[in-house]
């Protein structure tokens, strides 16, 4: 949230719901901020996005 980063947690318990919530009573340093920063590498390394056969083989998924 404090890089701007939209977050979005998941959880069915009530008390995790709660602590999700409870995040503005703290801040990380700049230093953090940059540490962080270094993790992005600008695309997954789990799903290629922009793989067609990918993007193909997710329309066939039963949910």
């Amino acid at each position: 949230m404090q890089r701007g980063v939209v977050v979005i947690p998941k959880s069915v318990h009530e008390d995790r719901m709660k602590q999700n919530f409870d995040v503005f009573d703290f801040s990380l340093t700049q230093e953090d901020m940059d540490k962080i920063k270094t993790m992005d590498i600008g695309h997954s390394e789990i799903v290629n996005h922009f793989d067609p056969q990918w993007i193909k083989s997710l329309h066939t998924w039963k949910f």
